[in-house]
């Protein structure tokens, strides 16, 4: 799903002090039933096709209903979808069901869904998730600088409850992946000023803003039940608060003295202790979620082949394991691959995966080659966001890389998530830093088209690879799941031979609910089953 803040996903700016937390705490009258939870600001205004991080993401997940849903396990269920008719898994008929409406009272009709998606895909609005629309028919026109045409030919409204849409070719993920945010559908008047509608969205999910204004900069988000809610997913509590917290030892503390109900992050300072200090209301649950080391090609010494065997070289010098053990108490496990160990088809044993494995010798080895082309200067620096929780690892990681080649190594902390997303979009970073990927649905193609793909917007390191392009298209296009993985085991093995960015590690996912919750479950990504929580 996106971009992640912290250990086990990743925030945003955050100012709320404990002080302050505890004054809209869950006990204040009017809000004993409002489930609170930790957050972070989200890097953009709340619109689905441009909210590629979890802050942002998991409010967005809750305001939206999509043709279909993910249930905590992942599996997908129709949500407005009445029926999706496909022969060729090439050429769709969509149908909603009727008397859905947005939270303004306007109906949600096909025209809904392919104004959004034409939006999404459209190049002049630059949203960071239109890469999800390259497989249907027209894309490209539509992505084209000065773009002649404005909508996707593959797209055609039939009438208020029927929509068609035509890819380029077979898709074994589309009718998977049409739960993701990108694909939700938006009303009338988010066209007319799309910023100002995402600072106070309008909505067809299970929940809806409390009022305009309810997204408080830097402090909170607040969310009602929205009693208009026709899906699978209704709301079990009155409403969400999502607080933001300028670090997960804070939001710890709270969550002990009952001044938090949920939160998804346990911080590395209490892994060793949260299951004593919880009791049964401890969680611990592997996720797909992963942790990698990327640097953009413009940096100096990272171009070319020089790029390729120093990045190899750094991967080799990490000792993966021994930081999982340290730092994570276990809770991390060393990553054999670019997407994560839980979801169907992983194979831990990829031609190539000896780069992952820590070999002092041989990383000294290749950063010699790589000296050979270049002679290495100046500092190593891996770039982290410090309201995430990442100081321990990145530090240790860099005193692994400093011990094992004999360089200067060291962790640069940025002061919020916002702060560093913003710098690696914008390509300006100038430096290695720390990023992790969330899963939005349950396939490795999710995983590998939104952070490789030459085209995408989430490929933040540059990659660019038509034989690589070419392989996730064939897996796409597979006839069965089984030649699916073949093939993108092919394509991860070339990742593993470009060595494109530094794969870390898998989680397994460590959070906690207060003593005032009754019900709070982990979905498959690690964030809560918010819908779900019980007081």
């Amino acid at each position: 799903m996106r971009f992640t803040r912290a250990g086990a996903l990743l925030a945003a700016a955050l100012m709320a002090t404990s002080l302050g937390l505890t004054a809209c705490s869950s006990d204040d009258g009017g809000d004993a039933d409002i489930v609170t939870t930790n957050a972070g600001e989200p890097q953009n205004p709340l619109v689905p096709t441009n909210t590629n991080e979890n802050m942002g993401g998991r409010v967005v997940d809750r305001l939206y209903s999509g043709l279909k849903y993910y249930d905590a396990s992942g599996v997908a269920h129709d949500e407005l979808a009445q029926s999706i008719e496909t022969t060729d898994r090439k050429n769709y008929k969509i149908t909603i069901k009727p008397d859905w409406k947005f939270s303004d009272g306007s109906p949600v009709t096909a025209k809904s869904f392919v104004d959004a998606w034409n939006y999404g895909a459209l190049g002049s609005n630059a949203q960071l998730q239109s890469y999800v629309f390259a497989p249907i028919a027209g894309f490209d026109e539509v992505q084209a600088k000065d773009a002649k045409v404005q909508t996707m030919s593959g797209l055609k409204v039939v009438d208020d409850k029927t929509f068609t849409v035509a890819l380029k070719q077979p898709s074994i993920d589309f009718e998977t992946e049409l739960g993701y945010a990108p694909f939700y559908p938006l009303p009338e008047a988010a066209f007319k000023d799309m910023k100002a509608f995402g600072e106070n969205p309008i909505g067809n999910g299970p929940y809806k803003f409390a009022k305009n204004g309810a997204w408080q900069h830097n402090v909170q988000i607040d969310l009602i039940a929205n009693p208009d809610y026709k899906g699978g997913r209704p709301a079990k509590n009155k409403g969400l608060r999502f607080v933001m917290y300028q670090t997960f030892e804070t939001a710890y503390a709270d969550l002990l003295a009952g001044n938090l109900d949920t939160l998804d992050v346990i911080p590395d300072s209490a892994m060793a202790s949260y299951q004593k200090d919880l009791g049964d209301r401890a969680i611990t649950k592997p996720i797909a979620y992963k942790a990698a080391i990327g640097i953009q090609t413009n940096a100096p010494h990272f171009g070319g082949q020089e790029g390729l065997l120093r990045r190899r070289a750094l991967s080799m010098a990490i000792n993966r394991e021994q930081i999982s053990q340290n730092i994570f108490h276990g809770l991390r496990l060393p990553a054999r691959d670019f997407t994560a160990r839980t979801l169907p088809g992983f194979n831990e044993n990829l031609p190539g995966v000896e780069a992952l494995q820590y070999n002092p010798e041989e990383a000294k080895k290749v950063w010699a080659q790589a000296d050979a082309i270049s002679p290495w200067s100046g500092t190593y620096e891996i770039a982290y966001n410090s309201d995430g929780g990442h100081q321990g690892w990145i530090e240790a990681t860099a005193n692994s890389i400093k011990n094992t080649l004999g360089i200067e190594a060291v962790g640069t902390p940025y002061p919020t998530f916002k702060t560093i997303r913003d710098a690696i979009n914008a390509k300006t970073i100038g430096k290695a830093f720390r990023y992790g990927w969330q899963g939005d649905y349950p396939t490795m193609l999710q995983f590998l088209t939104s952070q490789y793909y030459s085209f995408s917007e989430g490929n933040n390191v540059n990659y660019n690879s038509p034989e690589f392009d070419a392989l996730l298209n064939a897996a796409l296009a597979a006839p069965t799941l089984a030649e699916s993985y073949k093939i993108v085991g092919q394509a991860q093995a070339l990742l593993l031979k470009d060595m494109v960015d530094i794969p870390m590690f898998d989680y397994v996912a460590a959070a906690g609910r207060s003593d005032k919750v009754k019900k709070a479950e982990l979905a498959w990504n690690g964030l809560f089953d918010f819908e779900g929580i019980e007081k």
